[in-house]
């Protein structure tokens, strides 16, 4: 075998020992430890394919038995679940010391993550099939141990609901292109009917979609991730959807050529629906986690702006800017899976220190934990796409690229590149404003809580995996292009060009960005700041004026203050709901409670009248089970007729 090949089944190997020592008394941290070095391992093996550009292993087969395999594409997954699993496992030694349950949640995290390398190496439908659904089934067994709560279990109920239903599309997507053949012939799609491949695009695209968060069909996501422990939460929004979008791009760009026309309109309108509804959603919401779920929405539409765009510059036979767009899109899942984990592990260290994640009862937290503050920091500034992090370098990548096609493609193209630049940046500008919100609320201001007041920073097995999350966000943030460049390769439609992902990247006929330069400037700056304002000396703290009262957290800015203008100006499309409670005391006011909320229109107007309406369609059916063995042979009989009426017409 070759390097790659050991060090792929070396990998698996110390991770499944480390399942196994997991589950032994005291083994907690050496099984979760010798996890990490195995998805280590896995990750150095996928890397090392990306950079050598040479497949390991087995091919895709059309045929039932097993076969595994890495190319480049699968590369680049396997590498970056090895960077954000490795850390949640170092992180989940310390964040699980407290924790029920803690050996089994520790050995399911491991199956997690083996899971999800098996979908990105299977090479045939079965193989595929089975990781898929233990990727799927892994995580709701995790919320389930840690916490049995009705919320919990509701949300797992809903998650695997969801995910199973629309599964239903990955299931008949992938059997029958092995019964057809498409798994190893590109061409052998082009001979059947439109009707099929139209029908095979929407199975696709439903079953993918609604795994990767897509909407509208996404209701699960915002449940389910804030549900899980940190480190699974962290794995599942940093990669386990980013899988699904592998899966996605493997049928859109591979399996499912030559696309019918309509696909890459309908991914872009999901796309710029995703961006901005995202961040919409979580500009509203309170708690972080929640927050940070709808985020997960809202940079998958990134993501899928990005294919899209590549879709619509290849159809117009613009194939260099199909590969600037779709390296693009890499590059954001990439940056995407790096700070998204990095701020799901930080808001498991501040809920273990606070027991609470209420964005109006936090405050004050960079002060009391400082090491995971900083990290908080540095991801929400990588997730609003601020240099010189590295969120904005690919969020400005995907944007010139839509902006090219606007200006140089077809009238269809305009229209698309226009809508789907417009999303981009009207969903960077809502996603500033968020975390403009969250840092001040979580980080900095005066301490809400006494139990804030009183927290203190995490040990290091957790603060260790933010700080080296965070200092990978600033190094691509400062140098992507050296990751640009081997992502560029991964493109259907050859590579960029050098130009492109140099010290400078360059969009011929757009523009060009040097992010080290920028980065320069702003250290210099920053540090020209902080000279100054020692000069010049802090004046100390003073009790504010609040009209005389006595000072109380509950009049300090609220989630709900900080983006009430937008939800007034959205209140159409929102419909925010509140009551106002007032309590008298004889003829006096005795206090006055004002409670809002932002109901999440694509459930109260999508999917509760449908499963209304199914479950309605269920007590129907439900009289059909009298318990009389007679009605059942009546059943068997008739459904018997119909089958030999339909083979014999078949027959004739």
């Amino acid at each position: 075998m070759t390097l790659q090949a050991w060090l792929l089944v070396a990998g698996a190997a110390v991770v499944a020992i480390g399942i196994a020592a997991a589950t032994v008394p005291r083994g907690l941290r050496l099984g979760l430890a010798l996890q990490a070095l195995g998805v280590a391992l896995i990750g150095i093996d996928g890397g090392l394919v990306v950079v050598g550009g040479s497949a390991v292993g087995s091919g895709f087969k059309n045929g039932l038995g097993p076969a595994m395999g890495i190319d480049p594409l699968s590369g680049f997954f396997v590498a970056a679940i090895a960077i954000v699993s490795t850390p949640a496992l170092i992180y989940a030694g310390g964040y699980l010391s407290r924790s029920h349950n803690a050996p089994a949640i520790a050995a399911i995290s491991g199956v997690f993550v083996l899971a999800l390398v098996g979908v990105v190496i299977a090479r045939d439908a079965v193989t595929f099939l089975m990781m898929w659904e233990l990727m799927s089934v892994a995580p709701a067994v995790a919320i389930l141990l840690a916490s049995r709560s009705a919320e919990s279990s509701r949300a797992v109920l809903v998650y695997l609901g969801s995910t199973h239903l629309a599964g239903v599309g990955v299931w008949l997507s992938m059997l029958t292109l092995a019964h057809l053949g498409a798994l190893t012939d590109p061409h052998a799609l082009a001979a059947q009917p439109t009707l099929v491949r139209s029908l095979l695009a929407v199975a696709a695209l439903v079953g993918f979609g609604t795994k990767a968060g897509l909407m509208p069909l996404h209701s699960w996501l915002p449940r389910a991730h804030p549900a899980a422990p940190a480190h699974v939460s962290a794995v599942m929004s940093g990669m386990m959807i980013k899988v699904a979008l592998y899966g996605l791009v493997r049928m859109l760009f591979e399996w499912l050529a030559p696309l019918p026309g309509w696909v890459a309109p309908v991914l872009l309108g999901a796309a710029a629906l995703s961006c901005v509804g995202g961040v919409l959603y979580a500009l509203m919401q309170h708690e972080l986690k929640r927050l940070l779920a709808f985020h997960s929405v809202e940079n998958v539409g990134i993501i899928a702006l990005g294919l899209a765009g590549a879709l619509l510059a290849a159809d117009a036979g613009q194939r260099q800017l199909a590969a600037l767009a779709f390296a693009a899109a890499m590059l954001h899942t990439l940056n995407h899976a790096l700070f998204k984990s990095l701020l799901f592990l930080c808001a498991g260290s501040f809920q273990r220190q606070v027991g609470m994640l209420d964005l109006d009862r936090l405050g004050g937290l960079l002060r009391t934990m400082p090491l995971t503050g900083a990290a908080f920091l540095a991801g929400s500034m990588a997730i609003a796409g601020v240099p010189p992090f590295n969120g904005f370098a690919s969020e400005w990548l995907t944007l010139q690229a839509l902006l090219q096609l606007a200006l140089h493609g077809g009238p269809v193209d305009t229209a698309a590149g226009t809508l789907a630049a417009a999303a981009l940046a009207a969903t960077a500008a809502l996603a500033v404003f968020c975390f403009v919100k969250v840092v001040g609320l979580v980080l900095l201001g005066a301490h809400r809580q006494k139990i804030v007041a009183s927290s203190h920073e995490v040990p290091a097995s957790m603060t260790g995996p933010v700080i080296f999350l965070a200092g990978l966000c600033l190094a691509i943030g400062v140098v992507p292009g050296v990751v640009l460049g081997p992502i560029g390769h991964l493109s259907p439609y050859g590579p960029l060009t050098a130009s492109a992902y140099g010290i400078t990247l360059t969009v011929p006929g757009s523009g060009a960005f040097a992010p080290l330069a920028v980065a320069a400037f702003i250290a210099v700056c920053t540090a020209a700041l902080q000279l100054a304002r020692r000069q010049a000396g802090t004046t100390a703290p003073s009790p504010m004026w609040i009209c005389g009262q006595v000072p109380d957290s509950r009049l300090a800015w609220t989630s709900a203050g900080f983006t009430k203008s937008l939800r007034l100006v959205l209140a159409v499309v929102l419909r925010p709901q509140r009551t106002v409670s007032i309590e008298f005391d004889g003829v006096l006011v005795r206090s006055v409670v004002h409670e809002s909320e932002v109901p999440h229109l694509f459930d109260d107007m999508l999917y509760r009248p449908v499963l209304g309406r199914v479950l309605a369609f269920s007590r129907v059916l439900r009289r059909m089970q009298s318990g009389s063995l007679r009605a059942y042979l009546s059943y068997l009989l008739v459904t018997l007729a119909v089958v030999l009426a339909v083979v014999r017409a078949g027959l004739k």
